[in-house]
């Protein structure tokens, strides 16, 4: 009878543990410069979580019971940092967005490292720099169409295909893309205030993304993974650049000071992400 009180005292233990784990890796999901992905590699549940993803059928039902208060966690931590979000990039928008280009400068050094890990030749600097000169022309020249993208349906499914990505990604953070596409501020009012016409087109974007590509990126990164992560790593670069707040109507030295604060923390933020990535992955 002991024996069975402690073994579900353990088990209800675990369950809340993975919760507490989904509540950070869904931050990831919202928090630019933080990568969902990532978050899993640390918590050592994602080698799991891409296994049940690209093989559904397999021990189905133990895989949806342990994986269950992961995203009961994920949804909970969605939903609160949403909050924070709205009201921060409502408030003080330039100032959070030198945050957010921090946490995707400090993941920057462990990128390269994980891009480079199976060598690097001058193909692949050729493909960096190309990707980040292509894709920084591509969002510049089409800047007046992308900061006025139409939040309907469509558009915020294709939210749930890049922010799928940094599930099957580790260490890639999409969010940045969302910021640039001024929907990110929108998506997080939509899980503040539990707008189903926002959350369910991004929930059914990204299950699709995640059940679609899901062994398709594991066999592109088995083939080619050198050309596609420093493919990947220059578009997300070029992203970063364009995401820097260029608005300062207003501002004093204390908020020029805030700005810098910001940038530095969160490149901190995300220094320690990337050290707590490599130490558990």
């Amino acid at each position: 009878m002991k024996n069975g009180t402690q073994a579900s005292q353990k088990d209800v233990k675990d369950w809340f543990l993975r919760f507490i784990k989904g509540m950070f890796i869904g931050s990831g999901f919202i928090l630019p410069g933080v990568s969902g992905g990532a978050l899993a590699a640390i918590f050592g549940i994602y080698e799991r979580m891409i296994s049940f993803l690209a093989h559904i059928t397999k021990n189905f039902k133990e895989n949806v019971l342990f994986f269950l208060p992961v995203g009961l966690g994920g949804l909970t931590g969605l939903f609160f940092l949403s909050f924070a979000v709205s009201f921060l990039l409502g408030s003080y928008a330039s100032i959070i967005l030198w945050f957010f280009v921090g946490c995707i400068v400090g993941t920057v050094p462990a990128l390269w490292k994980e891009a480079g890990k199976k060598g690097r030749s001058k193909r692949e600097l050729v493909i960096l720099t190309v990707s980040f000169l292509g894709a920084l022309l591509f969002l510049w020249q089409g800047a007046g169409l992308f900061t006025e993208v139409p939040q309907n349906i469509g558009t915020w499914m294709i939210a749930g295909f890049l922010i799928a990505l940094g599930v099957i990604v580790p260490g890639l953070s999409p969010s940045n893309f969302l910021v640039y596409m001024g929907m990110y501020k929108s998506m997080a009012d939509g899980f503040k205030n539990l707008e189903l016409d926002v959350i369910l087109p991004i929930a059914f974007g990204g299950i699709i993304t995640i059940l679609t590509l899901s062994k398709i990126i594991d066999y592109i990164f088995s083939k080619a993974y050198l050309q596609l992560f420093h493919f990947i790593m220059g578009v997300v670069l070029a992203s970063t650049v364009m995401i820097i707040p260029t608005d300062y109507t207003g501002f004093t030295f204390v908020s020029y000071l805030a700005c810098v604060l910001m940038l530095v923390l969160g490149a901190l933020l995300g220094a320690w992400m990337s050290r707590l990535e490599k130490r558990y992955k």
